[in-house]
């Protein structure tokens, strides 16, 4: 079967494509995918159209494959140092930020520039828990289609720094429980025993470590457990 005789040939280009890519990745830079603007955003395409072409169809010559792999990555290379460098050819090749809100209004011809809805801003408002527009001082589409926003001073969240008041402590907590499993290497680190861990559960009135799904203990000694399912009453009925 003519399929059969082309499987090593396609194992060996997977071998050899994936590890390519990976340097190529670290050699173009750490970015989000979320975060990538229109430029990256195109070569990864592009990419991954040569890379799939290469490795669906063994006919395509794989040197050429491989050259144009590496010249992707240094154009992208270019490019990017260019961004940095050139303030003119980075406004020319990529989105600038756009106001959107301004003072709890709208900017109709804004949206209409970048081809916005009103759904799509208040949509994006709800993931960061606003609910009403007039409560927005600014909104500004980045250039990688994100929302920023700051809120009115009269409802911007107050600090402990606003009251004077001293840090709080304790905020990060540890996990030492996990699916039944105590993290020793977790309680050496935080100078505590696992006979201290036995006799604390003991008094919060857990006497089986593998009932406990999850524990974690912050700081200040305060700790926070987890239990399996089934060791749970359910409070209210099951909605169906």
């Amino acid at each position: 079967m003519e399929w059969a005789q082309d499987i090593p040939t396609v194992l060996g280009r997977v071998a050899m494509i994936l590890p390519l890519l990976l340097v190529v990745t670290l050699f173009m830079g750490r970015r989000s995918i979320s975060e990538l603007p229109v430029f990256d955003y195109i070569v990864f395409l592009v990419l991954g159209s040569v890379v799939g072409a290469d490795l669906a169809d063994p006919d395509v010559k794989h040197l050429p494959t491989v050259i144009a792999i590496i010249a992707i990555a240094l154009l992208q290379k270019a490019v990017a140092t260019s961004l940095i460098s050139f303030d003119r050819f980075r406004k020319l090749i990529t989105f600038p930020p756009t106001i959107v809100i301004q003072n709890g209004q709208f900017l109709e011809q804004n949206l209409k520039n970048i081809r916005y809805t009103v759904d799509n801003i208040l949509s994006m408002l709800r993931q960061q828990n606003v609910f009403d527009v007039s409560l927005v001082e600014l909104g500004i589409i980045e250039a990688n289609g994100d929302l920023s926003i700051q809120m009115k001073s009269s409802h911007v969240p107050v600090t402990r720094k606003d009251f004077q008041l001293p840090p709080e402590k304790g905020t990060i907590a540890y996990p030492i429980i996990v699916e039944g499993t105590v993290q020793k290497q977790v309680l050496h680190n935080l100078g505590l025993t696992e006979d201290w861990l036995h006799q604390t559960l003991k008094q919060l009135g857990y006497h089986n470590i593998s009932d406990i799904f999850f524990g974690s203990i912050n700081e200040t000694h305060n700790m926070h457990i987890s239990l399996y399912s089934h060791h749970i009453a359910p409070k209210h009925p099951v909605l169906r």
